[in-house]
């Protein structure tokens, strides 16, 4: 049998635990040589047993706090062919050296878009029938809910989610939402009317979207064209009553803008992402009855991590079969990518 290649875990230690049980590392290791013992949070200036094994390291299984892979680091790591990433974004890991030395890059994007299409499936439901609001008018006024009744106003028939951007996310938040009597639709400048069409929504431009849906939901990158992508403006377009959604980026929204417009109570908005992260303790959006915020959970979570390191594991085996990578990341599309 083949001697196994060697690969090396770069990312914070704390989490190699909850990525890698003990369950996918025995996968793992039907096809690398690896130890979860021996993690490099640092690789510029690693101790002796990590610049021995990263001098040998063919793969880097990375993740969440790993450095950036520079020309020095990459000088380090002579026989490095392949970069597995267990989390989403390799915005800040991957480098033009990395690139020109024509080293494969593979993300855990997919399985980490699961859990946040989750949680907007449940937050859209929930928003739909007013549940935060109605709970904190329960606890104020118990009296105000004397039994059963038909309240107005709220529920989830035939209501227009609004989906920004067709990330991922978005794409799996279309398929979750299929079973359900909601009419979504999608605005993202680089889908056209066939591809919308292939994915079961109308296509509108985002000022459209805005106007007519009651839940808008952000699932756009952040780059330079979508920062503060929802202003004063577009907040302006959204109907009254309506809830914005944010699981995507905070700095996509103008949180000024849309503190002044949640103080009017004209709107609502759910944010597991916030621009800065954290929020500062006197935020207001803190403290706004109709402000929801999570802090950036949205994202695989405890046992949920394990299926960023099975996709690690998949495109392991994947790559030493001699197959195309399943979650291979194009350097081309990283302009436009989370």
């Amino acid at each position: 049998m083949p001697e196994r290649p060697q690969a090396l875990i770069a990312m914070t230690a704390a989490y190699v635990p909850q990525v890698f049980p003990p369950e996918v590392l025995a996968r793992l290791r039907g096809s690398v040589t690896v130890d979860e013992t021996l993690v490099a949070a640092s690789l510029s200036a690693p101790d002796s047993r990590i610049r021995e094994t990263l001098a040998r390291t063919e793969i880097l299984l990375t993740g969440w706090g790993c450095p950036r892979l520079d020309a020095d680091v990459l000088a380090a790591a002579p026989h490095l062919r392949a970069v597995l990433h267990s989390a989403g974004s390799v915005k800040g890991l991957v480098t033009p050296e990395l690139w020109r030395r024509g080293i494969v890059v593979s993300s855990a994007a997919e399985a980490n878009a699961l859990p946040v299409a989750e949680y907007t499936l449940a937050m859209i439901l929930l928003a739909g029938k007013d549940v935060f609001a109605h709970r904190d008018r329960l606890r104020a006024e118990p009296a105000a809910y004397p039994g059963w009744g038909l309240l107005p106003g709220i529920g989830n028939h035939g209501r227009r989610v609004g989906i920004v951007g067709a990330s991922r996310i978005g794409r799996r938040l279309i398929e979750l939402l299929r079973p359900f009597d909601l009419r979504p639709a999608l605005t993202d400048p680089y889908v056209d009317q066939r591809e919308a069409a292939a994915l079961g929504v109308p296509l509108l431009d985002l000022d459209d979207l805005l106007r007519t849906s009651e839940i808008v939901t952000l699932h756009a990158p952040e780059t330079p064209r979508t920062r503060r992508l929802i202003g004063r403006r577009e907040l302006a377009l959204m109907p009254d009553g309506a809830v914005l959604i944010n699981t995507a980026r905070g700095a996509l929204v103008d949180h000024d803008a849309l503190t002044a417009e949640l103080r009017t109570g004209r709107l609502s908005a759910i944010l597991d992402v916030t621009d800065p992260e954290p929020l500062p303790a006197d935020s207001p959006l803190l403290g706004l009855p109709n402000a929801f915020v999570t802090p950036h959970l949205a994202g695989s979570q405890g046992n949920e991590a394990a299926r960023l390191g099975s996709a690690v594991a998949e495109e392991a085996e994947r790559l030493l079969a001699g197959a195309e990578l399943a979650y291979g990341v194009d350097p081309a599309a990283l302009e436009r990518a989370a």
